[in-house]
């Protein structure tokens, strides 16, 4: 589950990287060493928003895994054709038989609730999160990004583009911009402080933890200075193209690992 992939990505650094003078050390110390987990610097939680995807990246993962002729023959009911199939193999990096299979996996979450063919939001939660219930902060954008026709669904071609910049043929810019529009809340272009703050906030309810005020206004005010290059207050896609060129390990969990080692 989501939580459980989040809570160990907030295990890989303490609160030490965080340094302001705002912050009093008693208080920082005490959230060190109580049963909460401290939320890192800025790559931590740029990286705790990305594994907001591992669960559908897992599933695609074992779909290609499994992608013979066989075993995509045998689940192949549906209305697309061999051309549609080609046409969608020659706008991404996957194969034909890799298509297929992806179509496989998608049949399997578009009917998970409603049997229409789409993918609706609360079947991609179910995919995601293991629950069709209950509200999660990044839930409506990684729907978003995927609902690129802006139709409220989640339709076959949609899926496979969006997955194609997974694909490690996908070049670093593909990914880097598929990055940021996860964390472009606003979709305006850059990421505000309050967009900062909703992710930091989301991150810390969706694993349980607690902060004072004081602590998470300064987890804030680092990681926009950590990102902004231009020190304009807010990060651009060009400020964020530079963190992750500084910090490549941002982008770890971008690449589909079954053809990451089949290629």
């Amino acid at each position: 589950m989501i939580q459980k992939t989040q809570k160990e990505c907030l295990k890989l650094r303490t609160m030490s990287s965080i340094s302001s003078p705002a912050i009093d050390t008693t208080t920082t110390k005490h959230i060190m060493t109580s049963d909460s987990h401290g939320l890192s610097d800025s790559r931590t939680i740029m990286e705790c928003v990305c594994a907001a995807l591992m669960p559908l990246m897992v599933a695609v993962a074992g779909c290609l895994g499994y992608c013979s002729n066989s075993f995509v023959q045998k689940n192949k009911r549906c209305s697309y054709t061999a051309e549609d199939f080609e046409t969608l193999a020659a706008s991404t990096r996957f194969t034909i038989k890799e298509v297929e299979a992806l179509h496989v996996l998608f049949k399997r979450l578009s009917s998970s609730l409603i049997d229409d063919g789409f993918i609706h939001k609360e079947e991609l939660q179910l995919a995601l999160f293991q629950t069709p219930n209950g509200k999660y902060f990044f839930l409506d954008r990684v729907f978003d990004v995927f609902d690129q026709k802006r139709n409220g669904v989640i339709e076959f071609d949609e899926f496979v583009l969006a997955l194609s910049v997974f694909h490690p043929y996908a070049s670093i810019d593909e990914k880097i911009d598929f990055a940021f529009k996860l964390y472009d809340l606003n979709q305006t272009g850059f990421i505000g402080r309050d967009e900062v703050k909703q992710m930091v906030v989301a991150i810390l309810i969706e694993s349980d933890m607690n902060l004072p005020d004081d602590l998470l206004e300064a987890m804030v005010d680092k990681t926009i200075a950590d990102v902004d290059k231009d020190s304009d207050g807010k990060i651009s896609k060009e400020d964020w193209k530079a963190f992750v060129s500084e910090n490549p390990s941002l982008l770890m969990n971008m690449t589909l690992p079954y053809l990451k080692y089949e290629l």
